[in-house]
């Protein structure tokens, strides 16, 4: 199936590089932005192509990727539904089904919300089906979804709990990453040598927590009187819980 991108920015990026280094990946990849030097950038990473205009996107390819600002859509509509795509892959935030296939009649629409390591083909994908939507056509994106990693279909109504959870998350662990490697350096290290540990720790981790749950993996790391649990009891002095909560609930309203 090919597919074409209406945005060139940061996560149309980050799919479109997995989907790149992907065996039985999306054929032909399309690209059109506004800022046409990103798009072409991105073209030529990616083997793919770039076109100048929304309506000729359309016409090129089987599954349109939206990846514009929400505000966007109306406009982006209007050059691209003439055109009738057949299937609609929507990324905007905020932006419930029921406005997407309003600005698309009779166009199959689906609404995903991928995160950053979907670049690595470790992504998590969530993502809820239109009214119009076939099984032929579900079953062909839940295959694309599947390459970038995680694919998860949900009721619509829970998209923005998932998003709050694992769309912002990267940047909570990268943020604990520089954290982590800017206290290793203060202790004697060099970056470069704190920058490795703490990466592959947090990779090492990733693999524990596929195979045991997280109060195990903490547990067995912080045996009482030891200096994790020392460490485990300044983070709870310092309400690291609440600050993470916090966290969810502000993106949580952005969301909505």
């Amino acid at each position: 199936m090919e597919v074409g991108f209406a945005g060139a920015g940061n996560m149309t990026a980050a799919m479109a590089r997995g989907w790149a280094g992907a065996d039985d990946g999306p054929g032909t990849m399309v690209f059109c932005d506004l800022e046409r030097d990103r798009a072409a950038a991105l073209a030529e990473e990616v083997a793919g192509e770039v076109v100048d205009d929304l309506s000729e996107l359309a016409g090129r390819v089987r599954l349109v990727v939206l990846g514009v600002k929400p505000n966007a859509l109306e406009a982006v509509a209007s050059e691209l539904a003439p055109a009738g795509p057949e299937a609609l892959l929507s990324m905007l935030a905020a932006t419930p089904l029921e406005r997407i296939e309003a600005a698309f009649p009779g166009v199959p629409a689906v609404r995903v919300m991928p995160n950053q390591p979907v670049e690595v083909r470790r992504g998590v994908l969530c993502h809820s089906r239109g009214g119009a939507v076939t099984e032929e056509v579900a079953s062909e994106i839940s295959r694309l979804l599947g390459l970038l990693g995680t694919a998860i279909e949900l009721p619509e109504e829970k998209l923005e709990a998932a998003m709050a959870v694992m769309s912002c998350s990267p940047a909570y662990v990268a943020m604990v990453a520089e954290i982590l490697t800017e206290a290793g350096v203060r202790e004697g290290l060099t970056p470069d040598e704190a920058a490795l540990f703490v990466r592959e720790t947090l990779v090492g981790t990733g693999e524990l927590l596929a195979k045991r749950d997280a109060e195990s993996v903490r547990r067995s790391v912080a045996p009482p009187g030891g200096a994790t649990e020392a460490g485990l009891q300044q983070l709870e002095k310092l309400e690291l819980r609440a600050a993470f909560d916090a966290a969810v609930e502000a993106s949580l309203v952005r969301f909505r």
